[in-house]
């Protein structure tokens, strides 16, 4: 069949490399893509939220799957708009509706839906301009530190974690009266701070079954030691050493059955990927957000350890038999470094030439493009995040040391990587 791919991430590289391989994809199509993904089909000249020339697109290139990368299409209702469309109703749509979406789309809708199905997640308040001053009497009377959320979508930078009360106050105001992430702050969710190491799970769910089809931990801290602003991500381990079977089977058990048995519960029509930020405390695991989709740079160590054929894996989605299919992983650990422009995550510039791009096709190292693209003088920077290089390795520290030695013969103007990405498991 043909494939509809939207995004033009490291993690829509992931996806079409990892897609291309199955003998289910015909022809793919990538929109609007990167320099990276060009290498495994057609990038289209169209955003991934104008849906108008994604229909016209899916029709002129005969798509019969659609697999939708970032999250704001899923939050603006793409699978809906599939849905009530007479000739695009044909097409498998890899995405939740738009109404199971809120569980990204809004942190006050995803915390009351842990509260109704019993998920573990930190104790929380929900604030508008409305109650603005409850607010601050919540904050005032609240024990350090206290972390404060954007509602909305905010393109991964809404989350404030504050270490005094005053630094609170001044988030909050900034948060809701001076619209700091425009309408995602409108509404601020206040939490307690969970204390621990986070980890990433990912499912694959059809909104009644499901299969887990990896897990990793993201380093968001532009600065080593886990210092500095927070990013999009700098880098990614998997597996994480102390998931082993016990601590998995709390994460199914507390946190993973009753958030796939509540969504059906309550109608929330779900067809793709769910992916559980946790914490691990002290051995038990508590819910920090869901995203509805496959996070970046995870994707770049998950896919490459998943055996199995994720096209496949989509088809069982569509048609009701995936708790009937066999998940297989790499055994061996992977590990992403991520190559960012100098000035990330603040100012940077683009268009800067890249070189070194070429690596030995049988190498245990993938480069996945996140933000490239291709011009007459080459690949160049498009992005703040510009490349994730992925390596496996007999376990995390030589994974991470053959993506650091790929990076060292890879060069653009300002690039800069962490060099102790997967440093508390050494």
């Amino acid at each position: 069949m043909n494939i509809l791919l939207l995004g033009s991430g490291g993690r829509e590289h992931a996806l079409a490399w990892k897609m291309s391989q199955s003998h289910h994809c015909d022809k793919l199509f990538i929109a609007p893509g990167n320099a990276g993904t060009s290498a495994f089909g057609t990038n289209l000249p169209f955003g991934a939220n104008d849906f108008e020339a994604i229909k016209k697109g899916c029709l002129q290139e005969k798509i019969g799957m659609l697999v939708v990368g970032p999250e704001d299409p899923l939050v603006n209702g793409i699978y809906d708009f599939f849905q009530n469309d007479s000739t695009l109703q044909q097409i498998t749509v890899v995405a939740p509706s738009k109404a199971a979406a809120q569980l990204e789309g809004s942190k006050a809708f995803s915390k009351k839906f842990m509260e109704r199905q019993g998920i573990p997640t930190a104790a929380y308040a929900e604030f508008t301009a409305a109650n603005f001053e409850d607010g601050k009497k919540y904050i005032a009377a609240h024990s350090l530190p206290v972390v404060l959320k954007a509602d909305g979508l905010a393109a991964g930078k809404g989350v404030i974690i504050s270490q005094t009360t005053e630094e609170a106050l001044k988030s909050f105001e900034e948060m809701i009266l001076g619209k700091q992430f425009g309408e995602a702050s409108s509404k601020v969710v206040v939490e307690a701070f969970l204390s621990g190491i986070e980890v990433s799970v990912f499912i694959l769910t059809d909104g009644v079954d499901y299969q887990i089809i990896g897990h990793a931990k993201d380093y968001k801290k532009i600065g080593e030691g886990d210092t500095g602003l927070n990013t999009g991500g700098m880098g990614c381990v998997s597996p994480v050493p102390f998931m082993d079977e016990a601590f998995m089977q709390k994460v199914t058990d507390r946190i993973i059955d009753p958030t796939v048995k509540g969504l059906a519960k309550e109608n929330l029509n779900y067809h793709g990927f769910i992916f559980f930020g946790l914490m691990n405390m002290n051995g038990e695991p508590w819910v920090i957000e869901y995203n509805c989709r496959l996070g970046d740079p995870e994707t770049e160590v998950v896919l490459p350890r998943l055996q199995s054929d994720l096209v496949s894996l989509f088809a069982a989605m569509d048609n009701g038999t995936l708790a009937d299919t066999n998940i297989n992983f790499d055994e061996r650990s992977c590990a992403t470094v991520m190559a960012v422009s100098g000035g990330y995550p603040g100012d940077y510039e683009k268009n800067k030439l890249i070189s070194g791009l070429d690596i030995p096709t049988d190498s245990d190292t993938m480069i996945f493009h996140a933000g490239t693209r291709k011009t007459e003088n080459g690949v160049e920077t498009n992005g703040g995040r510009v490349l994730a290089v992925s390596s496996f390795g007999n376990n995390l520290s030589d994974a991470v040391e053959k993506s650091k030695k790929a990076l060292s013969n890879i060069s653009f103007d300002g690039i800069y990587f962490r060099k102790d990405i997967g440093f508390e498991f050494e």
